[in-house]
């Protein structure tokens, strides 16, 4: 074998290396998403069936509670079908809280 042939191998299985390192790091990026996805929804649906109100929280909240950074909550909330976004309005009528709840699916 040849030293040119070993560079070929070489780089061969270091495409196919790279190739699988980057599936490996997408679904282990998009599994962290479903999963932060999956808490947002449970603990708002636990919230709403504890009958104590509506089971409205707003980010804050959810940012002490579930321990993830307001863009993920915002993220997660978006991508879900079963959360719903509320504004509260001040004085003016302008937005001034942004309010998430579960809505079941029908």
């Amino acid at each position: 074998m040849t030293y040119s042939e070993m560079v070929e191998i070489t780089a061969n299985a270091a495409s196919i290396l790279t190739a699988m390192i980057a599936v490996w790091a997408f679904l282990y990026f998009q599994v962290g998403k479903l999963r932060q996805r999956w808490r947002l929804e449970a603990y708002l649906r636990d919230q709403q069936t504890g009958g104590r109100d509506a089971g409205q929280r707003t980010i804050l909240h959810l940012v002490a509670r579930l321990g993830m950074s307001e863009a993920e909550i915002i993220d997660a909330a978006f991508r879900s079908k079963v959360i719903e976004r509320k504004v509260s309005q001040d004085d003016e009528g302008k937005a001034d809280r942004l309010f998430l709840v579960y809505k079941p699916r029908r």
